[in-house]
């Protein structure tokens, strides 16, 4: 595999741009606040998107009020990733070419969870006659063909916190197979920022399942509610947000003298097949597919630089994931990999945190320093691999790997590598 990435997009709790991210990350900001339902009887925490958020600064009003929320990040993301590629005004695009691959989780569904509450609390007038363009997974895929005329291959993936990476994974095989020369490419999440709970009492019920089903954390203090491989972690924090990129062939980024940001080498996608929320414990099928993504791009353990770790600071994951990593680099010979989680920063922004994942990859790649675990200070004792804490950690990154593991048993992981500046 040999993908090039030429674009770059985000919309996320710290940041709205790639530059703002990455800065945010570096400085330690935290994008957890307290959530839109939050009140003094029952604090709750929500990595929202940044509050200088505004969808009318991005899209038209008619097609806000067509949107979902978390279309409408995924569409300003879009087109941040077509901007640094120089194919924003479809600009050597060929729309018959051109594809789109997103990946969401739960797509639409504040806006189906607010329809539903309106028609409860108030009755069927009150529903939003959009709410069926809305709520469909497909569509904020859907809607970014429309805005830009494409007409090639346009996928959803739904593979939980997965979906990210294994959109990247399909996006590639498009191009690799021929189906197409350009795709676009990302993952995204959310949509309270857009469309919050402004009718009193509305409140979307995966917030009240969360706490329920014991995946919330329990701080209050934003700065220690997600705690990535640290020896007290006690949950998520729920985030929402958008990644993009702009992929490419190598033959046609080289036609048009496009600078490549990074390639794309391996990718690796499998079921872990244990339980429909926890990883099989010692984390043997997280270790395979970090594996089978590394055979991919025809590297070994020892080859990989940094490793952007799934890290949701929760019990049972982190402990799974800690457990591969040290039996995949530390007993397969790597005693210099550095490791790193953002959820820290961001909360957990569901299928879009392996995309953003991706993105601190890419900054470490071209020479900058690799983001550090925010709010960790107590590591786990079974870790044997390098973290980066307190500060980012500055060094020679040529080779990048990325994990995410979604509910279900959506275990994902692919491998980036620098491109050594100039055009493809």
């Amino acid at each position: 595999m040999h993908v090039a990435i030429t674009g770059t997009g985000v919309i996320s709790p710290i940041a709205l741009s790639v530059g703002g991210f990455v800065n945010g990350l570096l400085a330690g900001d935290c994008g957890i606040r307290p959530a839109p339902w939050s009140t003094p009887d029952t604090p709750a925490l929500f990595g929202r998107v940044h509050d200088d958020f505004e969808a009318t600064d991005w899209l038209d009003e008619r097609l806000v009020r067509g949107t979902d929320g978390s279309a409408r990040f995924a569409i300003a993301a879009a087109d941040q990733a077509l901007g640094q590629a120089g194919l924003d005004g479809g600009r050597a695009l060929d729309p018959l070419r051109t594809g789109v691959v997103h990946g969401t989780s739960m797509g639409g569904l504040f806006s189906l969870g607010k329809a539903q509450w309106q028609l409860d609390t108030i009755g069927p007038q009150a529903v939003d006659p959009k709410t069926q363009i809305k709520i469909w997974c497909n569509m904020a895929a859907a809607q970014i063909c429309m805005r830009h005329g494409l007409h090639g291959p346009s996928m959803t993936v739904t593979t939980a916190c997965a979906s990210a990476l294994d959109a990247l994974g399909t996006a590639a095989m498009y191009l690799e197979g021929g189906l197409a020369d350009v795709v676009l490419v990302g993952g995204t999440e959310g949509g309270y920022t857009c469309d919050g709970p402004d009718e009193e009492g509305f409140v979307l019920a995966t917030s009240a399942a969360e706490l329920s089903y014991g995946m919330s954390s329990g701080p209050t203090d934003p700065s220690r509610a997600m705690l990535p491989f640290d020896a007290n972690r006690s949950g998520i924090v729920s985030g929402e947000g958008s990644a993009f990129f702009v992929l490419e062939t190598a033959d046609h980024a080289r036609a048009r003298g496009a600078e490549v940001l990074g390639w794309l080498t391996g990718y690796a996608s499998l079921a872990d097949g244990h339980h429909p929320s926890s990883p099989e414990p010692n984390g043997t099928w997280e270790a395979r597919v970090m594996d089978l993504a590394q055979r991919s791009a025809g590297i070994g353990p020892p080859d990989v630089d940094a490793l952007v770790a799934h890290a949701t600071g929760t019990p049972k994951g982190d402990q799974a994931e800690i457990r591969a990593l040290n039996r995949v680099f530390v007993d397969g010979g790597n005693d210099r990999l550095v490791v790193t989680g953002l959820k820290g920063h961001t909360g957990h922004t569901g299928a879009s945190s392996g995309a953003m994942n991706v993105i601190a990859g890419l900054h470490a790649l071209a020479g900058g320093p690799l983001a550090h675990v925010a709010g960790t200070t107590e590591l786990d004792p079974e870790i044997r691999f390098d973290v980066a804490l307190r500060e980012p950690r500055s060094g020679d990154v040529g080779v990048v790997q990325v994990n995410s593991f979604g509910f279900g048993g959506q275990n994902a992981s692919v491998v980036v590598e620098r491109a050594d500046g100039g055009p493809a």
